[in-house]
This record gives C-alpha cells, structure tokens and sequence, in this order.
C-alpha cells in the first residue's frame, strides 16, 4: 500500500511535533466520539423498536419479543466482543502507518467470526428451550422460541458487521458506521411494519415477522459497512479482497487474547444487572416495574459513555501506533474527562427532573413515589459508570483487556451483588439496597480501572520507526 495515501485529516499524528494542540485534539476526539455514541444509541433503538411495533399483538408478544431477546443477545454480544481487540490492533497499525497490517487483522476477524457462528448459533438454539419451559407462560414460550429461531439467522451478518464496524473505527471513519445504524432503524421500523402486519402483499407473521426485520436490517448493516470498507480501499488504490490474506494463526490467537476477556468483561457486567433484574423479581410488582424503569433510563444514559469508550482505544491505540505514549495518554484521559462530563448531566437531570422522566414510562402513583428514590441512586452512579466505561477504552488502546475483566467480576459478583441482595432482603431495605449495592460496585471497579490507566499510561511504549509492534508495559 502507498504510503502517501490520504487519511481523515482530524486523526493524523506527528510523533515529531514539539507543539502540543490541545483543542485539536479534543475536536480529533469528539470527531470519533459523537458519531459512535449515536451509533450505540442507534443500537438500544432497535430493540426499542421492535417491542413497540408488536405491542398491538398484545402482551404475549410484548413478553416474547422482550424474552428473545434476552436470551439471544448476550450470546451474541459475546461473539461481537470477541472481535474487540480489532480496536487495538487496527488502531496501532494505522498510527504506525502499516496499512497493509490493517487488512491483515481484518482478515484474520472474519476467520474468528466465522468460526464462531456456528457455535454461538447452535448455543443459542439449545438455550431458547431451557428458558421457555417451567414457569413461562406457554404461548409465551411458543412465541419466544419462533422468534429467536428466525432471530439466530442474523448472527452471521451480525459478526460480520461487528468486525467491520472495529476495522472502520480502528481507521477513524466513524460516521459511516453512524450512517448503517440510523438508517439500519428505518429498515427494520419498515421491516417490522411490512412483515408484522402484512403489508405491501405480504402475509402477516406477527412476532415472527419483527424476528425477520431484524435479520433483514443485520444483513443491511452488515453489507454497508463491507462495501463502505471496499470503496474506501479502492480509492486508495488497494482494493480491500484484491489479495486477502490466509488464516494467520499468531494474529488469530492475538485477537482473541484480547478480544476474549473484554468479551467476558461485556458479559459479566450484562449478567450483573439480569442477576439484580432476578433478584427485583423477588419483591412485589411496584419494586421490579420501577427496577425496570430505572433500569432503562441508567441504559440509555450509558450508550453516550460506551460510544466515547470505543472513540478512547481507538485514539490510544492510534497514538501507540504512532509512537506517541504522552498523546495516548492525554486522549484517554481526554475522554474520560468527556464521559465524567456527560454523566454529571445525565446525574443532574434524575436529581432534578425524576417525574417527568418516569411519567414517560409509567403514571402510577407508587411507580413514581419509589422512582423518584432509585433514580436519586442512579443518578449517583452515573458519573462512576462513565469513569469505568471509558477508562476500559483506553485500557483497550493500551492493549489491556485483562484487567478490566478481572474487576468487573470481582466489583459486581464478589462485592456490589452480595452487598445489595444483604441489604435488600436481610436488612429489608427492598429495591434501594439493590441499587445501593450496585452503586458501590461501580464506585469500586471506576476507581481500580481509574488507578490503572494512569499507572498503565505512564508507562506505556509507542510502535518505533521501524513497523515492529512493542508490548504496552502495564
């Protein structure tokens, strides 16, 4: 590949530059962020979606769609968070201008994802059963295992997405990513009406038919983002399959000494909320409508932080690459800076505006009056949530997955979970001693991963001249 290709302007690094422009790289940084925090937004939308467009087949399909889900995304997050260490790998190869490299790791990710599709299809198929037997409604689970067995189809343009989305990101196109979200949404909100409803000469399949939007919108997401990496090479004179490169077994177990943990980590931080979503179950109808309800609004709230996250490594890892420890360290703790910020706002409003936000859900009076409680907690956690999120980004960058991991487990499942299940059924503090539990789980695993960073980013080492990758000193 030629050296002299273009590349967006805002992300260039010259590891030479004695002058330090701290306001161009906020603005290289915001470049990466904005449009992958609405793209994450983007994705809590779908699902969004999808439950509103069958609500008028009532509330088994609302229970279906909603059971689906949950039991065919965190196998499938799993899968896309295996492909994470594309963020590192690609990002460092860029700065370091070893474009070639790029292809390379991409490559070496689609082997991963199709190698991975079959097992997490097979999982998932086997799992439906077990979670829509004893104790769910029948029709329910007749919906539920209908709908996730169309739903599975999707998983290999998902992963295909995933790793192209990594790729993209990892070479600082963002907004093309943004773009396949977004309107990946009118896909699927036209899907949903056409196959639903039976419109447009199509027969009505009701809750299968939002299971078959989804599937069309994955494929949709998946094949925009291969021809948007396609041209993009093209036009730099590399044409992105001209010579795509064999299984390369040491890249392969590189990705997933990375990607394996940080996938975990998504897993085990998923898993903790369903546990305490489990845990809610056990309280009355009031506790786990308000659980639910807060549950969504802290969800929301997070995309922003998990978007600036994703723009995090891929600005550390670009600045290793480039030889450059100090503009990695500055660009994570740029970030954070960002997520802390918008996390604070997210705080304020819970703090200052509860009703109106839980009115949107619900207008029942004890839903509110506990409500107004949980979110007052929520909104404590908020700016500890964006700190832990963000700085397992730049760790990423640094090309640490382990540690983040490691906390995650510990912070929520040998502290925050036991601590808030104590106070809420031994000490009777109901649904806040849940919330307060998890609250101080994230203040714990926010200040670890915090500490990390700046021991990690002190010490980290850039790509020399020479091409050849250095390991980050952590």
């Amino acid at each position: 590949m030629h050296s002299t290709d273009t590349q967006p302007e805002t992300l260039v690094f010259d590891q030479h530059s004695e002058r330090v422009d701290l306001w161009a790289e906020l603005r290289a940084l915001l470049g990466l962020a904005i449009p992958v925090a609405l793209s994450e937004i983007g994705w809590m939308t779908m699902s969004i979606v999808d439950v509103i467009m069958v609500g008028k087949l009532g509330a088994a399909a609302i229970g279906a769609v909603g059971l689906g889900n949950a039991i065919y995304y965190a196998p499938a997050i799993f899968g896309i968070g295996v492909l994470l260490g594309l963020d590192t790998m690609v990002s460092r190869a860029w700065g370091a201008r070893q474009f070639d490299q790029c292809h390379r790791w991409l490559a070496q990710a689609m082997y991963i994802a199709l190698a991975f599709t079959p097992l997490l299809m097979l999982f998932i198929v086997v799992a439906r059963f077990p979670f829509t037997a004893h104790g769910v409604d029948p029709l329910v689970g007749v919906y539920t295992r209908s709908y996730v067995g169309i739903l599975n189809w999707g998983t290999l343009p998902l992963l295909i997405y995933g790793g192209f989305r990594r790729y993209l990101q990892g070479l600082g196109l963002v907004r093309p990513v943004t773009f396949a979200l977004i309107s990946a949404n009118l896909v699927n909100l036209a899907g949903n009406w056409i196959f639903i409803y039976g419109k447009l000469g199509m027969p009505a399949m009701g809750v299968n038919g939002s299971a078959l939007s989804t599937v069309v919108s994955r494929i949709y997401m998946a094949a925009v983002l291969v021809y948007v990496a396609w041209r993009h090479e093209r036009g730099r004179g590399h044409p992105l399959f001209a010579h795509w490169p064999t299984p390369e077994w040491t890249r392969v177990r590189a990705l997933l000494d990375l990607g394996v943990p940080a996938a975990f980590q998504v897993i085990l931080e998923m898993a903790a909320f369903g546990a305490a979503t489990i845990m809610a179950s056990h309280l009355d109808r009031v506790a786990l409508a308000t659980h639910e309800i807060a549950l969504s609004c802290a969800a929301y709230t997070f995309m922003v932080p998990l978007g600036i996250s994703a723009a995090a490594a891929v600005a550390v890892g670009h600045a290793i690459g480039a030889g450059n420890p100090a503009r990695a360290r500055r660009a994570g703790w740029m970030a954070v800076c960002l997520g802390v910020a918008f996390m604070g706002l997210a705080a304020l409003a819970f703090l200052l505006a509860p009703r109106p936000i839980i009115e949107i859900y619900s207008r029942d009076r004890q839903i509110l009056s506990m409500g107004v409680q949980i979110l007052t907690i929520v909104a404590a956690f908020q700016i500890f949530d964006g700190c832990q999120t963000v700085a397992t980004g730049a760790l990423r960058g640094l090309g640490e997955t382990r540690f983040p991991m490691l906390m995650n487990f510990a912070g929520y499942w040998l502290f925050g979970l036991p601590l808030g299940a104590l106070m809420c059924f031994r000490l009777k503090w109901g649904l806040p001693g849940l919330w307060i539990g998890l609250t101080v789980a994230l203040i714990a695993i926010a200040s670890l991963l915090l500490r990390r960073w700046k021991r990690a980013s002190v010490h980290s080492r850039g790509v020399p001249e020479n091409g050849r990758e250095q390991n980050v000193t952590v």
